[in-house]
């Protein structure tokens, strides 16, 4: 045990002496959370509209006072010298609103009147989100026509349960958060094996007393409270900076935490174990840390929509577990029921990934 104490306060002290490492450790994590959680955002607003009314009536100008009051969309008149199609060609808008001529006749005659949208395409999601949108407020304002006694059969009331507001910031910030922690502290931890190994120094470990299990949980141990420090202070940036507040029960985000802090760094251990080279090192931990999370744990799109066999493999990702369970400490509050299973199969993660390290490293040291 003194040597596992002594190993952990060895890899502190040389990270405390390492100005460029410190901040990579600390200040990269907290810049990330900031850049993300602000710059990462499903909602669609101020979507360049163009309007060429060809009815210029009162009714077609309370359609489109209507279009323009809602948030999605940002209008301006057609261009006298452009057409709708070359407005979408050019960029100009993403999409056009065309009113026809005898628009307000045709609603006052009880007659269908149709107008036309005419939508970029490019971006299937937000061009779905463009026409739904559109759908919805052409909807309300045929409502507002109809007379009183004329009401729907069916009438939907929605209700968000869980974030009424639908705010993209519970969402993504503690995602974000789930990011970084995938990124940095394995980084950190397969720094400090490869360059051991880069630099030989890990000559004088081969020659010392300490075995290959200690040496490792040494490294595991130190690079784990780095985690946790880097973990606080993005919860702090949360806290203070975004407004966000915990639901429910924090246990289960704790103790998933410590599982997940301590997979991340196995995972880091294990590739500089394996790799002697920090460049490698390096590559293999943005493959195997920034891909894979930001591809096939949840980040943005469900993992259900991912297609097999990719969604397999996703099963393999630790930031996948991790980020049901934060998102659940800040969104549902819906505790152990929900996401009881995510620490365990970190804690099984973990243990694969420490063995696979000590697996490679077992042999440093030949017995007499």
């Amino acid at each position: 045990m003194k040597r596992i104490l002594a190993q952990v306060r060895k890899e502190l002290t040389q990270l405390r002496r390492d100005r460029l490492t410190l901040a990579l450790a600390l200040v990269l994590p907290v810049l990330l959370l900031l850049l993300l959680s602000k710059a990462t955002s499903l909602s669609v607003k101020d979507i360049p509209l163009v309007v060429q009314d060809l009815d210029k009536t009162q009714m077609s100008r309370r359609y489109i006072e209507a279009v323009n009051g809602s948030l999605s969309f940002k209008l301006s008149a057609l261009p006298s010298n452009m057409s709708p199609e070359r407005v979408l060609a050019q960029n100009v808008a993403r999409a056009v609103l065309i009113i026809p001529p005898h628009f307000e006749r045709e609603l006052e005659r009880g007659q269908n009147a149709e107008v036309q949208w005419l939508i970029d395409g490019t971006d299937a999601n937000t061009a779905n989100v463009m026409r739904g949108k559109a759908a919805a407020i052409t909807q309300a304002f045929s409502a507002q026509l109809q007379p009183a006694t004329m009401q729907p059969a069916i009438k939907p009331e929605v209700r968000y349960w869980f974030n009424p507001g639908r705010e993209d910031l519970k969402y993504f910030g503690p995602g974000v958060l789930a990011f970084g922690m995938a990124l940095f502290p394995p980084l950190l931890a397969a720094l400090a094996l490869s360059r051991e190994g880069e630099l030989k120094t890990i000559l004088q470990v081969y020659v010392s007393s300490i075995t290959a299990l200690e040496y490792l949980l040494g490294k595991v141990i130190a690079y784990t409270l780095v985690a946790w420090a880097e973990w606080i202070t993005g919860m702090i940036v949360l806290f203070a900076v975004f407004g966000l507040r915990l639901v429910g029960d924090p246990t289960p985000l704790l103790v998933t935490t410590f599982f997940y802090l301590l997979c991340t760094v196995s995972f880091g251990t294990m590739l500089g174990a394996s790799i002697p080279n920090q460049a490698a090192a390096i590559q293999a931990t943005q493959l195997g840390g920034f891909l894979t999370s930001f591809l096939l744990a949840g980040y943005i799109f469900p993992v259900e929509n991912i297609p097999q066999p990719l969604r397999f493999l996703s099963n393999f990702v630790p930031m996948r577990y991790y980020l049901e369970v934060i998102r659940d400490a800040f969104l549902r509050g819906g505790g152990w029921p929900g996401v009881w299973h995510a620490p365990l199969a970190l804690a099984l993660l973990a243990a694969f990934f420490f063995s696979f390290a000590w697996w490679s490293m077992k042999d440093m040291q030949v017995k007499a």
